[in-house]
């Protein structure tokens, strides 16, 4: 018995001693910031990420160009300027809303046509306007899980040939009679302007909000700050004037507008009720484009003597109500943030995308952001919103703006059609 009783005390001895050793090393452990800014062999980095310019749906540089040949674009880009050999990507995940299909066909040939084997999966999927950033997330879980060593997150849409009424899918009877599902076939427009009068944002902020985006825009244009993101794309053109096909190199987004003022904008008719506030002057445009993200473990990209530029920490999606959607970045990025140990102010810079100024200011105050970290070159209201684009697009402008500030910690955000929110954290380096 005094045997038994002597080990049993030697055991909780040392549950005790192993006990005391974990909370040592986990007081050792740095959390948030600084623990984000390590590097480890195991992080999911980021080697090259690029797009295309953003051009105007029907009347912009892309307008007669198929979305999977943006795509090719974007694909025949990276491989240029990352050097990576084609025959080392596994998977490639390809973001877009309105290809008929799904792009799931010409995404593929668009990948082999760009130089990649055979060897090299292609899948595309549609989380509506986050499908850009979801793309990048799946190739980032699954180098973690080791599914895949290498892979490309992108993302692409033609609004131009793709975008009208066949986009909208017909409801039966069954969601028709489901008031929370009948809801989210409330067109986007309507939402925002419900969601607008139902948090209280004025129309003279949407439209001072707006007019600073296409201002932020139009000096990073003039300054050249997109150049190093943008993959020029020499494509087809027919001029609507003489109906002449011309080729032309597309290099530069062509929705930036010059002269715009909230004083200006504070002059164009409510697009969606004659007592609204919401008008194609602080909406996102219709537009077309398509971006690209290398993605590998840090201890690969070492080994291939490939340049890192980033890295993926975390992402979140969440859920909210329906005719609230424009509201998702105020409910994802709190998630991603507690995921990482993050304070809001740890952050350097906010890619929060620009679907409405209504939605993305009420995520602003909501959130208490700083508003000079938000969109520091404008967003999707001066240059653009490719649905399927967005998500990929805002990797390559924010790790691009982090590395030429000096700055560490970006988060992309957006809001989701039918009532989702999704952010992402990641590290320039």
């Amino acid at each position: 018995m005094a045997n038994q009783t002597g080990r049993g005390l030697q055991a909780q001895e040392r549950l005790s001693q192993v006990s005391d050793h974990l909370k040592a090393s986990k007081a050792d452990i740095p959390r948030g910031r600084d623990a984000l800014l390590e590097k480890h062999p195991d992080d999911i980095v980021v080697t090259c990420a690029l797009r295309t310019a953003i051009t105007k749906g029907g009347k912009g540089g892309f307008k007669d160009t198929q979305a999977a040949d943006l795509l090719h674009g974007a694909f025949t880009s990276l491989i240029s300027r990352s050097g990576i050999d084609p025959s080392l990507i596994e998977d490639i995940a390809v973001g877009t809303v309105l290809a008929p299909g799904g792009g799931a066909t010409e995404f593929r040939a668009a990948a082999l046509a760009a130089g990649f084997p055979v060897t090299s999966a292609v899948k595309s999927l549609n989380r509506q306007c986050s499908s850009g950033l979801q793309a990048c997330v799946d190739i980032a879980n699954a180098i973690k899980t080791g599914m895949i060593d290498i892979g490309i997150g992108a993302g692409v849409e033609s609004m131009s040939t793709q975008y009208g009424p066949q986009a909208v899918t017909e409801f039966s009877h069954l969601l028709e009679s489901h008031a929370e599902a009948a809801n989210c076939k409330v067109p986007m427009g309507v939402l925002s302007e419900k969601m607008a009068k139902s948090k209280k944002i004025p129309r003279a902020d949407q439209d001072a909000f707006a007019a600073n985006s296409f201002q932020k825009a139009v000096e990073a244009q003039k300054k050249g700050l997109f150049d190093e993101e943008i993959a020029p794309l020499t494509v087809k053109y027919t001029d609507p004037k003489t109906d002449e096909e011309k080729t032309i190199t597309v290099s530069r987004d062509d929705g930036v507008r010059q002269g715009i003022t909230a004083e200006s904008l504070g002059k164009i008719r409510p697009a969606f009720a004659k007592d609204g506030s919401i008008h194609a002057g602080n909406a996102s445009q219709i537009s077309d484009g398509a971006a690209a993200v290398l993605l590998m473990k840090r201890s690969t990209a070492l080994r291939l003597k490939q340049p890192i530029i980033g890295k993926f920490v975390q992402a979140s999606v969440v859920g909210v109500p329906p005719l609230l959607m424009g509201v998702g970045p105020a409910a994802a990025i709190p998630v991603a943030l507690k995921k990482t140990g993050l304070d809001k102010d740890d952050v350097d810079i906010y890619e929060i995308n620009e679907a409405f100024a209504s939605q993305c200011l009420y995520c602003i105050n909501e959130l208490g952001l700083d508003i000079n970290k938000v969109n520091p070159k404008g967003g999707a209201i001066a240059f653009g919103h490719p649905l399927g684009c967005t998500g990929a697009r805002q990797v390559s402008t924010l790790l691009t703006e982090l590395r030429r500030t000096g700055k560490r910690v970006g988060v992309t955000s957006m809001c989701i059609g039918t009532g989702m929110g999704m952010a992402a954290v990641w590290v320039s380096e």
